[in-house]
């Protein structure tokens, strides 16, 4: 299938819409700088992040799904997809996460399975993952079920800055086959408005809302996805959760992403999808499959630690600061990808 071109040409009531949501959001008035674009041609680095993988960081497809339902092992979203991009040099980097806007961000994946799994672009609620012998446990009331984007959190010493696409699945002291012990998960905020692991979720009994859901253009849901078919995510950038994480992003001058489904399957067995790796050889002949990313940035002026950019460094920025304490996001003044004490010691040096 000959490689679709992405654009995002998006109509202009879409466009003034996002633009007064991040006006709404934005924590003082912004005059911005700068604008950025960036624009991928390939992930710098992806993964599928599976226990069983004997080859992280160089196996030529991904596939996503779930555990089996009931089943006290593995994580809910069992199999996951890393992507990694880099937004330097185009973004400069280390200007602090509140001094920069992402105004569109967008992903494609493209898949690499024939007619097996049918298009679902609708999120689908925890209780229809549930057991059937579940009290809560609902209908799937349609076919498939969806391909969702979230962030890429850290544990077990790892961070944005030392996890690798060849790291291992978790550290040496843990069984993999426990929930809960992958070195990188899929990360969102839950209804508290705290960062946390999604891929529990059905464990935990809540539905995660994820960045994107993946979308493919022309196709009808319930179909089955032919190869080659690529599935689109355009991340809510007006969302004050996703633009927290990108903000952090393009303050590191790195973008890591996991895509997950919950795609039901059975113990050794089940039909679940594929995507390309860019260690895939068609992939790397061609450019076909590759996976894509289209980002634009503003930036404006405004010291590393004042967090609401608002002229000076003081109470204001250190309660943002300790408010977002062991996460990413707003107070990460040195972008390793988790605000600690080394964020509250510049903090403290730029004051006044």
């Amino acid at each position: 299938m000959l490689r679709k071109k992405l654009h995002l040409l998006q109509p202009f009531a879409h466009r003034l819409a996002v633009t007064t949501a991040l006006l709404a959001i934005a924590v003082s008035p912004r005059a911005f700088a700068d604008a950025y674009q960036v624009v991928r041609q390939g992930p710098a680095l992806d993964r599928w992040n599976y226990p069983f993988n004997p080859t992280p960081g160089s196996r030529i497809t991904a596939s996503t799904f779930g555990n089996e339902p009931g089943s006290a092992l593995f994580d809910n979203r069992d199999g996951q997809f890393v992507l990694g991009f880099n937004l330097a040099p185009e973004i400069p980097s280390g200007l602090g996460a509140s001094s920069y806007t992402v105004t569109s961000c967008t992903v494609t994946i493209t898949y690499a399975n024939d007619f097996v799994v049918e298009y679902d672009p609708t999120i689908d609620p925890y209780t229809a993952f549930l057991p059937a012998a579940d009290p809560e446990a609902t209908e799937d009331e349609d076919l498939g079920q969806p391909i969702e984007l979230y962030g890429t959190g850290f544990r077990n010493g790892f961070s944005l800055n030392t996890w690798l696409e060849t790291s291992p699945f978790t550290i040496a002291s843990l069984n993999s086959l426990n929930p809960s012990v992958r070195n990188a998960f899929a990360l969102g905020q839950n209804a508290q408005g705290a960062w946390v692991d999604v891929s529990n979720s059905v464990r935990e009994r809540w539905t995660p809302t994820p960045f994107a859901v993946g979308v493919i253009d022309g196709m009808k849901p319930g179909s089955f996805v032919p190869e080659g078919s690529i599935m689109r995510f355009e991340l809510d950038v007006a969302r004050t959760d996703v633009q927290e994480f990108l903000r952090s992003a393009a303050n590191a001058g790195k973008l890591r992403l996991s895509i997950t489904s919950l795609t039901k399957v059975v113990q050794q067995g089940g039909n679940y999808p594929q995507f390309y790796c860019r260690e895939n050889p068609l992939v790397v002949a061609t450019g076909i499959g590759d996976a894509t990313l289209e980002c634009t940035v503003t930036t404006q002026s405004c010291a590393t630690a004042d967090l609401d950019c608002d002229g000076a460094v003081g109470a204001a920025d250190l309660s943002l600061l300790l408010a977002n304490w062991g996460n990413a996001g707003i107070g990460d003044i040195d972008a390793s990808g988790a605000v600690g004490a080394a964020d509250l010691s510049l903090l403290l040096a730029q004051w006044g």
